[in-house]
């Protein structure tokens, strides 16, 4: 049986996580208490109707000892067989406030005497034993529900029995980095497409943008030089046994240089017969 555990601070989109999981056939659990979590997938591996794929969100409410012990359940349950991969979650704190203050929801933290920042900050220490055992984490600062639905169908929704999930996402610094990225590469000392007015509105998915790029010898080198270093340390990390990773790349604004840069090494890598390849890019939408 292949168990998710869906994790992460409160409004960071663990609900629309489940929601996603429980619409690609996943038997989903939302607030199920950690000390709980051994027992109820052995219950459901070993039902009399076996369930193949489930999904359960666990989430700071629970008690700081069962929290604590996550490392111990993850490896009870690989000794009885159950795969299980943990997605986490995670915002930046003032778009947390944004979230709770438009909503006008309670943080399951705080109270009277806790305040909506020390609650945030509470959680982000109480979810760290799971954080720190997480095998994919996604950012949601900079995602709608729509795109994180998206990648939530991506990443999870068809990965295969085996091999590696691969992300490639073009970003633009002015935005900030992406948090969740494992690698990420600066492209802004490129040529920029966006001084060329017939290429400004366009983006580097554009045929025009693309043979503005082509021509240029500095950008040549630096995707050659991309592509060989990953060539090279991917097949690391899967010989590590690592399900996901995300390969991030930054110009300004991630409208052009980084878009380029990441179409190319998406269809490059989608050579791969043993990698699932997601192309994906942040500031286009």
């Amino acid at each position: 049986m292949k168990l998710v555990i869906v994790s992460g601070l409160s409004g960071s989109g663990k609900s629309v996580a489940l929601h996603t999981l429980e619409d690609l056939g996943y038997y989903c659990i939302d607030n199920l208490p950690g000390g709980l979590l051994d027992v109820v997938a052995v219950e459901l591996k070993q039902s009399s109707h076996p369930i193949d794929k489930a999904a359960v969100g666990i989430d700071a409410r629970n008690p700081p000892a069962a929290l604590e012990q996550f490392d111990r359940i993850l490896e009870k349950l690989e000794s009885e067989g159950i795969r299980c991969e943990t997605l986490f979650l995670t915002c930046e704190a003032d778009i947390l406030i944004k979230r709770f203050s438009e909503t006008r929801r309670r943080h399951p933290l705080s109270n009277e005497d806790v305040s909506l920042t020390e609650a945030l900050e509470q959680e982000r220490v109480l979810l760290e034993p799971i954080a720190r055992r997480a095998d994919l984490f996604i950012d949601t600062s900079n995602t709608t529900i729509h795109q994180l639905r998206e990648l939530v169908q991506q990443r999870l929704g068809h990965q295969r029995d085996s091999g590696l999930s691969l992300l490639f996402e073009s970003f633009g610094y002015k935005h900030g980095i992406p948090s969740d990225a494992d690698f990420v590469f600066d492209s802004r000392c490129l040529p920029n497409p966006h001084w060329q007015p017939a290429l400004r509105p366009l983006t580097g998915r554009d045929a025009a943008v693309a043979s503005y790029l082509d021509s240029e010898p500095l950008v040549e080198q630096m995707y050659t030089e991309l592509r060989s270093f990953l060539d090279r340390w991917i097949p690391a990390f899967e010989a590590d046994n690592r399900s996901y990773l995300t390969v991030a790349v930054g110009c300004t604004g991630g409208q052009h240089r980084s878009v380029y840069l990441v179409e190319r090494l998406g269809a490059h890598f989608r050579q791969r017969s043993d990698a699932h390849v997601t192309v994906r890019h942040r500031e286009l939408t």
